[in-house]
């Protein structure tokens, strides 16, 4: 992992500015340039190889570019100026955009994007999450204007995985190891309109404007990031003046967003619902392969109660594992409406009897389930300690595990659990790239789906959802996988988040974009 890396070398005055902008007295507004903003982020930005996970999304869009992107109009062109699609939907050519340079002075032509791909093949076992990896059968760059990508079937969902953060997003040639990122890359070289500066690991990091940028200048010439893990902590830096803008959905808990609300000097935003905060109930698990204890678990947990007095509203209660508002997800599923009462029938009349103890109990198995949450969310041990209460007053013992995000991750993957928090990946992921996901471990899904009678069944159909053609069958396949899921009990859709964000109200240009993890720092400005 690079620890350190430096664009150029910093003078002296930057490296007093950096260090004012660490403290609390001197990093205050008043005291800035208006060309500058103090960002926050929970965790440091990590690595930001684009053609690997592990690093801040936020980060890799600020340095580096996709062929596309997804904008509220559709697909637009980024490094790739025009496309155009053979008739049978499996030869993709890209006009590659001309002049467009690396922040290290090296052309970001066809050539430089067939390596990238070569490098994100090598790979290939990484990203197979994305069911492009199994159809695509060969890329090309025959001159330095064009990049063809062929595949063996057509594919719908193509435009869009090319237009999402990583692993598509390209990097400097010369960055790589010997043609290679798979096993890391020296330098974190992009296209994008920001270069990467000073980093301390855990402290902070320094993004600066790319002189060299293709397109339009951002007038905000350097973001630094500070990490504040603590939630108060950051909300407190805010009031004072050492930060400008707390963006992320889980970065803010409801009574900060109350609490700024009505101050004139800061701005509350809130997107449109991106994505449905769920609960995984493992199938495989010797208390939930009884599909009555999952049906009465959806009926005993108060969504709406959830709602208000953990979210005040702000996130409302979700009826399915998709929003309506979804695309192939309005199908007229029958939401599990809250009724304890008879989530305590269904479960007496599946044998779960209460015992002297008021544990629930069958065939002498205790009605004993863990909860697994990540404990970096600020809003999710609020909802276990709510739900451990409730389920109690029904005979059911809830414990509840808050781990670091990539231990609760390397649980969820290996299946690991008995009910697990999880999201779905939100727009534009859902709900295809969701469900793709589902047929292998790459979160919670695979794993506990395995008690399903009819696993292979749903597998298939999202296979065959992903390279039809036709519209009304492939509406007919995900009605089909959608309406399985629910039924199968599976998922315990809680509330449909939405980004949040404070920030100083004389920050203009603030906005959320079609993806919840870009935090848009090329359109803002302060006045």
């Amino acid at each position: 992992m690079l620890k350190k890396f430096a664009a150029a070398v910093l003078g002296c005055a930057l490296a007093a500015a950096i260090l004012a902008g660490c403290g609390s007295d001197a990093s205050s507004k008043a005291e800035r340039p208006k060309d500058e903003l103090v960002f926050v982020n929970y965790r440091d930005i990590r690595d930001l190889n684009p053609h690997l996970y592990a690093g801040e999304m936020y980060a890799q869009e600020m340095l580096y570019e996709t062929l596309i992107t997804f904008t509220p109009d559709g697909f637009k062109g980024v490094l790739a100026e025009s496309w155009d699609i053979s008739p049978d939907g499996k030869v993709y050519t890209f006009h590659i955009r001309e002049g467009v340079k690396f922040s290290d002075g090296e052309p970001c032509d066809a050539y430089a994007i067939k390596a990238n791909f070569d490098a994100i093949l090598e790979n290939k076992d990484r990203h197979t999450w994305l069911e492009m990896m199994h159809v695509l059968e060969s890329i090309s760059a025959p001159d330095a204007k064009t990049f063809v990508m062929t595949l063996s079937k057509p594919y719908y969902p193509m435009l869009t995985e090319l237009s999402v953060t990583r692993p598509f997003a390209m990097i400097s040639p010369k960055a790589m190891k010997n043609g290679s990122t798979k096993n890391g890359v020296d330098k974190y070289i992009g296209t994008g309109p920001y270069v990467l500066g000073e980093v301390v690991t855990d402290e902070y990091a320094v993004f600066e404007a790319n002189p060299n940028y293709w397109g339009e200048q951002p007038k905000l010439k350097k973001i630094l990031v500070k990490v504040i893990p603590d939630n108060q902590t950051r909300v407190m830096a805010l009031e004072k003046g050492e930060i400008d803008l707390i963006f992320g959905k889980n970065m803010l808990d409801v009574d900060s967003i109350r609490k700024f609300k009505d101050n004139k000097d800061f701005t509350v935003a809130l997107s449109e619902p991106t994505s449905t905060r769920q609960i995984v109930l493992n199938t495989n698990n010797a208390v939930l392969k009884d599909i009555a204890v999952r049906k009465a678990l959806q009926h005993a947990t108060n969504k709406q109660a959830i709602s208000d007095g953990i979210f005040y509203g702000v996130e409302q209660p979700a009826d399915t594992l998709f929003s309506k508002s979804i695309p192939y997800c309005d199908i007229g599923l029958k939401p599990y409406q809250y009724d304890a009462a008879l989530a305590e029938k269904m479960l007496d009349d599946a044998g779960w009897k209460k015992g002297a103890d008021g544990i629930r109990a069958k065939d002498g198995q205790k009605m004993e389930l863990g909860l697994l949450y990540n404990s970096d969310s600020v809003t999710e041990k609020s909802i276990s300690e709510y739900l451990q209460s409730e389920y109690s007053k029904l005979g059911i013992v809830l414990n509840i595990f808050g781990e670091e995000e990539q231990s609760y991750r390397d649980k969820m993957k290996a299946g690991n659990f008995d009910m697990v928090f999880n999201i779905c990946w939100g727009t534009p992921y859902d709900p295809q790239s969701s469900l793709a996901a589902m047929r292998m471990p790459v979160y919670g899904d695979y794993a506990a789906q395995q008690g399903l009678k009819d696993k292979a069944e749903i597998d298939k159909a999202i296979t065959d959802i992903m390279v039809s053609t036709d519209e009304a069958k492939r509406q007919e396949l995900y009605t089909y996988v959608l309406t399985r899921l629910h039924d199968g009990a599976v998922y315990l859709p809680l509330t449909y988040e939405c980004n949040k964000a404070i920030y100083r109200s004389d920050l203009k240009g603030m906005h959320f974009t079609q993806t919840q993890y870009e935090v848009p720092f090329h359109d803002m400005y302060i006045e």
